[in-house]
């Protein structure tokens, strides 16, 4: 076996990631869906691929976009509300924001929002005016308060933001919600959503070499495929002949099914498909009322369209 020939630095793609976490995690998924082997330890702060001309760097999330604008990383996959903060901030300082979003990801995603003690009465963003509102992201916020005309003070707050109004630093909050348990946890509730964000991948606006802009096109070409088929289902069945229209128009999102013969029997054909929805119980039994049998319903790990 021959072996594998290291790309030189200058021809290897460079990926800025969180290094811990959530965000952490699925990124380092999306990779090996990608037929990409990064090996452990993440303590390590760049790691190189085996497989791929691509180098793994772990750094804090809001250091992404920097990173990525400055030309410091080709990629990053950042959470598009820390990616927002960091324009406005930029922009504020009269600094260029040399970005392109390659692609929206399948993960990541939460919403910012308003949260006011569940005492507190609301009836609407006006009733915001005058408050005290601690937030980690006090661009986006003041940005929703502009667009709301609503006069309120924002107080930056870079960690446990949450408890701010019991400890009397802040009237409300603007904080990341994902299932909304540690609102809850801290006798909160969400009033406004004033962003939503999922993760994406970023890439600094500065032409490619051609060795990276390959490198770039292999992988975007990968993670459609693995974007595509996390939701699609392939299905195979059994049909009448007669019933055929009907049951086509019951695959959820699925292009022409390809139709074969059925040993022994003249009357009916076999189906398969690629549904790019998901297929759910009533779709099943709707096909099955529809005269189809033996359905199967599969996952698909990769498509390439």
């Amino acid at each position: 076996m021959s072996p594998i020939v290291t790309p030189p630095a200058k021809d290897r793609l460079r990926l800025a990631i969180q290094k811990s976490g959530r965000l952490s995690t699925d990124s380092l998924d999306l990779l090996n869906r990608c037929g990409i082997k990064v090996k452990a330890p993440k303590e390590k702060l760049l790691l190189h691929a085996e497989n791929f001309p691509v180098d793994i760097l772990f750094v804090r999330d809001d250091d992404i976009p920097q990173l990525v604008m400055d030309g410091v990383c080709d990629l990053g996959i950042v959470g598009e509300n820390v990616l927002e903060e960091t324009a406005l901030e930029r922009t504020s300082g009269g600094t260029h924001n040399p970005y392109v979003v390659d692609r929206r990801l399948d993960f990541g995603g939460c919403r910012l929002a308003v949260a006011l003690p569940e005492e507190r009465g609301y009836a609407g963003p006006a009733d915001l005016a005058g408050l005290r509102i601690a937030t980690s992201y006090p661009r986006l916020t003041k940005r929703w308060l502009q667009e709301k005309a609503i006069q309120a003070e924002v107080v930056l707050l870079t960690g446990s933001v949450e408890i701010a109004p019991r400890l009397g630093l802040a009237d409300a909050i603007c904080d990341l919600v994902a299932t909304g348990s540690t609102l809850e946890a801290n006798r909160l509730r969400a009033v406004e959503t004033i962003f939503k964000s999922k993760a994406t991948l970023i890439r600094c606006d500065r032409p490619l070499e051609a060795a990276k802009r390959h490198a770039l096109d292999i992988l975007l070409r990968r993670i459609d495929g693995v974007q595509l088929a996390a939701e699609a289902k392939y299905i195979m069945l059994h049909a009448p002949k007669s019933a055929l229209a009907e049951i086509k128009k019951l695959l959820p999102g699925s292009e022409n099914p390809t139709i074969l013969p059925l040993a022994g029997d003249d009357s009916k054909v076999a189906l398969h498909a690629v549904c790019q929805e998901a297929v759910f119980w009533e779709t099943m039994e709707s096909l099955k009322r529809a005269g189809a049998s033996a359905i199967l319903v599969l996952p698909i790990e990769k498509m390439m369209m």
